[in-house]
């Protein structure tokens, strides 16, 4: 898709609202703010009060929670299509947004203020249908994401990162995957849930093996089917 595809354009065909009548993607269309950020520009704060929906239209976005000490985890990283700070709409308990946005990629987002959404879904079922199934999905994503963080060891659970992120983000190469993200290894210690030292460990390991290449921010799987068949196969 160009980047400069009219806004209705780019709605229609974001997973979760693709199939909806013409008339709630011109409601959402005309409601929308376009927002443009830099590399490490933040969006909003987990600690901000949470007022509306976020879709990215170009870049990388990540989403983290931290400690009281600065200590980050991140949760999810977003690309083009995709959505973010979903989990405010019709959420009278928690009032702030559930993570920190920041950009890893230049790009531009679109904000679309809760109750303006709101106020469609309860006037289009098939809009709330569409929208309970995109959350239910990722509900099932991330329960297998903890999984991981929780009961697997600290290989397994680098090597099932590095799994995700082939899939979202990766292009096949003569079967080399290149991970096409802006991720150092400190980052991919907060998505694995452990430190960057232990990290550092495994990828030394899966180097020393052949499995990946790593250059500055930039992850190669130097043999896809191989990967697969060591660490997929039985899953």
């Amino acid at each position: 898709m160009p980047e400069d595809q009219p806004c209705e354009e780019f709605l229609g065909k974001i997973d979760v609202l693709k199939n909806l009548p013409t008339g709630s993607i011109k409601m959402i269309d005309k409601r929308i703010t376009r927002r443009s950020f830099k590399k490490g520009d933040q969006i909003i704060s987990e600690f901000d009060e949470a007022r509306g929906v976020f879709f990215v239209h170009s870049g990388i976005v990540k989403l983290s929670k931290q400690d009281e000490r600065g200590n980050e985890l991140i949760v999810c990283i977003k690309k083009k299509g995709e959505i973010f700070a979903d989990a405010c709409l019709f959420n009278q308990t928690f009032r702030n947004y559930p993570a920190t946005a920041r950009m890893l990629k230049d790009g531009e987002v679109y904000f679309l203020n809760s109750a303006d959404l709101e106020a469609e879904l309860m006037n289009s079922p098939q809009m709330a249908v569409q929208i309970i199934r995109y959350m239910s999905e990722q509900l099932h994503g991330m329960t297998s994401i903890l999984r991981d963080v929780a009961l697997r060891d600290v290989y397994t659970k680098a090597v099932k990162t590095l799994e995700r992120l082939a899939e979202k983000f990766g292009a096949n190469r003569c079967n080399r995957m290149h991970i096409e993200l802006p991720i150092t290894v400190q980052e991919v210690g907060s998505l694995v849930g452990t430190s960057r030292e232990s990290v550092s460990r495994v990828f030394s390991k899966l180097k020393k093996d052949d499995v990946i290449d790593v250059k500055g921010k930039n992850i190669i799987i130097t043999d896809w089917c191989k990967f697969c068949h060591m660490f997929l196969s039985g899953e």
